[in-house]
């Protein structure tokens, strides 16, 4: 009941403030940010290559008000880049960007973030690697298909994430499920309406497995967004129903959050992605790792009073 509180405190000015200056905040962020800056995030890059995984890279930032800014971030996006090309990880690594970080909340936004995004899919694609565009609330989804649709014109490869607790997802599901596309499929992290969204946990599971089972049938390239132990194991077993080898879908997992089971999966053959945020506006990426699980509330909760 308190990820609808916390996810609307994500948006709140008063509540960054607070939680930026709580005394255990840092100790709870490092466990799901990786750093601040690209030379902190590269080793973990390197680490996580060296035990057979792989990674998706997300520049943290939301909150973009000028065009300045967007440039910024596609800059940011632009720099990681180069760093994974000198190092020769490109193809261990790929990038999730946001579309509000490239402007796409901006006056004329749609057009600003599809002129910033498409400079950081080309160079992603020079180095043997690609992006896949994070969705965000669902009032952003029409733009960032859209947006989506056009990159893949030049880049095939691009791929978008689709969120079950939207009515919608299905449609867009078979929709997307075609030879050649790359698609995430996560539960869902924003506040969302019931006029638009399941508000119930068992909804919103039974919907990930329908959607999941459209992927897997289809033609395109699943991935798999969940730590839940259940859903992994129905997204192994739709796979071997529909004849996909281990290496025709992955699963992806949030940084710090069961490692242990990051490796197991490598270890079994699985291709295993995990998505590793770094950056200095981590707040409201923060908050809805804390909205998601009430483990994760509670382990800020002791850290703050420890620390207190």
């Amino acid at each position: 009941m308190l990820g609808p509180v916390i996810l609307a405190a994500s948006r709140s000015d008063k509540m960054r403030r607070f939680v930026s200056a709580a005394p255990g905040t840092k100790q709870v962020v490092d466990r799901f940010i990786a750093g601040e800056t690209v030379d902190q995030v590269i080793p973990i890059v390197e680490d996580a290559a060296d035990k057979g995984l792989e990674v998706t890279l997300d520049v943290v930032g939301e909150d973009i008000t000028t065009p300045a800014q967007a440039e910024a971030a596609r800059d940011a996006y632009l720099e990681l880049i180069e760093r994974l090309k000198v190092l020769d990880l490109g193809p261990r690594a790929e990038m999730s960007v946001k579309l509000s970080m490239f402007g796409q909340a901006l006056e004329g936004g749609h057009e600003l973030a599809l002129a910033n995004v498409r400079p950081v899919v080309e160079a992603a694609a020079a180095i043997g690697t690609t992006v896949t565009l994070d969705a965000e609330d669902h009032t952003t989804l029409d733009s960032m298909f859209a947006i989506h649709e056009e990159l893949r014109k030049d880049f095939p490869q691009t791929g978008c994430v689709i969120q079950s607790y939207l009515f919608r997802t299905e449609d867009d599901a078979r929709r997307l499920a075609a030879a050649g596309s790359r698609v995430r499929i996560v539960k869902g992290a924003y506040k969302e309406p019931a006029s638009v969204a399941y508000q119930d946990k068992a909804e919103i599971d039974k919907a990930y497995v329908r959607i999941t089972r459209i992927l897997m049938e289809g033609a395109g390239y699943p991935m798999i967004g969940s730590h839940d132990p259940r859903l992994i194991a129905i997204a192994q077993e739709l796979g071997r129903q529909t004849g996909r080898k281990l290496d025709e879908y992955e699963f992806q997992m949030l940084y710090g959050i069961r490692s242990d089971e990051h490796v197991r999966l490598a270890a079994e053959g699985h291709r295993m992605r995990v998505y590793t945020a770094y950056g200095t506006d981590w707040y409201g990426y923060f908050m809805r790792r804390l909205a998601e699980k009430p483990a994760n509330l509670l382990f800020f909760g002791r850290s703050v009073l420890t620390k207190g």
